[in-house]
């Protein structure tokens, strides 16, 4: 008997895997601007069926979760790169910052702080993220071209900020999200003007933005 043939199968596959990284990129969108918004209005902007999404993401909370699992592989791997690179310390973390700003994944997991349960591979994929990120401050601290008065936790509450700009057209907004980055990178690098006011951001300040975390 020969072999079932495996091409309607590979087409709903394919077909699937369509749909998902469209539900994915467009729940990006519509929960970067408001973490509140509706499962619906994510199935309209993919431009899939609402039973479509539930047979992918039963709960709005699965899709968070998966949501935020994308976005940290993405931060890591934005990480990863940056800390391989030959560049010179600053030159990567510049690099670092836009690819992570074009990405939009890191952004998106401090937003979605505090509206699901994260799962321990989540939190196993934070912790990553945060030495990664450490390291990488660590890093261009060293070479002396990073002010020395803003904590790692200040930049990734900037980088939230700038990932909130958002504007009608075909890049909603994307250059002006790479000019404020390359803006308020100006302004972390040595030599400055003058200290900042307050204390800085701590670690401890984004954790407790996970202990309201939804339940269910």
């Amino acid at each position: 008997m020969s072999a079932p043939d495996p091409g309607p199968l590979s087409g709903r596959r394919a077909q699937a895997a369509r749909n998902d990284a469209r539900i994915l990129d467009a729940a990006r969108e519509v929960f970067l601007a408001d973490p509140d918004a509706p499962v619906a209005a994510v199935a309209t902007r993919a431009g899939v069926g609402i039973s479509a999404l539930y047979r992918r993401y039963p709960s709005k909370q699965d899709l968070l979760r998966a949501l935020a699992a994308d976005g940290l592989a993405r931060y890591i791997a934005d990480l990863e790169t940056a800390l391989a690179a030959e560049a010179a310390p600053w030159d990567a973390y510049v690099a670092c910052l836009h690819r992570v700003v074009e990405g939009g994944g890191q952004a998106l997991a401090q937003r979605l702080a505090g509206t699901f349960a994260p799962t321990p591979e989540l939190s196993r994929m934070a912790e990553q993220a945060t030495r990664l990120a450490d390291t990488l401050l660590d890093r261009v601290r060293r070479s002396g071209d990073l002010r020395d008065d803003v904590s790692g936790a200040d930049i990734v509450l900037l980088l939230e900020t700038v990932m909130l700009v958002d504007l009608p057209g075909a890049d909603r907004g994307a250059a002006l999200r790479h000019r404020y980055l390359t803006l308020l990178l100006q302004a972390l690098h040595n030599p400055v003007e003058g200290p900042l006011p307050g204390a800085p951001a701590q670690q401890a300040d984004l954790v407790a933005r996970w202990r309201g975390s939804a339940a269910g």
